[in-house]
């Protein structure tokens, strides 16, 4: 059992912290105002917590990042101190929204928010995964059809162990799991992002995962 901060109460922190806790770990989303979320929150389970994201990032063991992407990097940063030594799972892609809403351009192109994320928390084990499907495979991956692959990028070996292990918590078989390598790798998988507006506008939304066929 570990403790999980999860930053975001969104569809995907929401969504995470549902399966991580069934799966037995101490589970606490990190929001702004945590009193008003949990009064929202009455379907939540009764075992996740809510506090704020500071105390959210300091006491827990392991910390996952689903906030916005576009703002990610800036909460982050101003919590170096709190996350000093922890491992950071990065699920977000950093993008500006279209006009219809879905995801448009890259916030950092030649680069990936990941690699910004490692850059402003340097004693800290950023890892990047989960980010190339919609948030309901990422805890379900044997409802597709075709097995999907849950990329992992970081520059720590120990990390990415210990997330694929997550992984595995949450449905993923070891043979969907690919690690491809440093931090920088990340931007290879943010990159996907771009494919998903364009398969939403086809076919509405519907589950599906940026996939590696062999």
């Amino acid at each position: 059992m570990t403790s999980i901060g999860i930053l975001g109460a969104g569809r995907v922190g929401a969504n995470l912290a549902g399966k991580l806790s069934a799966a037995g770990h101490r589970v606490t989303l990190g929001v702004r105002n945590p009193a008003e979320t949990a009064a929202h929150s009455a379907g939540t389970a009764p075992q996740i917590a809510f506090a704020d994201q500071r105390t959210t990032a300091r006491t827990a063991e392991l910390v996952i990042n689903a906030t916005p992407g576009d703002t990610s990097l800036d909460r982050l940063a101003g919590l170096r101190t709190e996350l000093s030594g922890k491992l950071l799972v990065d699920v977000s892609n950093a993008t500006h929204d279209a006009d219809d809403g879905l995801p448009g351009d890259l916030c950092y192109p030649g680069s990936s928010l990941a690699e910004q994320l490692q850059a402003a928390l340097p004693d800290t084990h950023v890892v990047k995964t989960l980010n190339t499907m919609l948030f309901m495979v990422m805890t379900a991956p044997e409802t597709l059809a075709t097995p999907p692959t849950a990329y992992l990028s970081g520059d720590d070996p120990n990390a990415k162990k210990t997330v694929a292990g997550l992984l595995g918590d949450l449905g993923w078989q070891p043979a969907w799991i690919e690690d491809l390598g440093g931090i920088t790798t990340a931007r290879a998988t943010e990159a996907m992002i771009l494919v998903v507006p364009h398969i939403l506008r086809r076919h509405g939304f519907r589950p599906f995962a940026v996939s590696l066929a062999s």
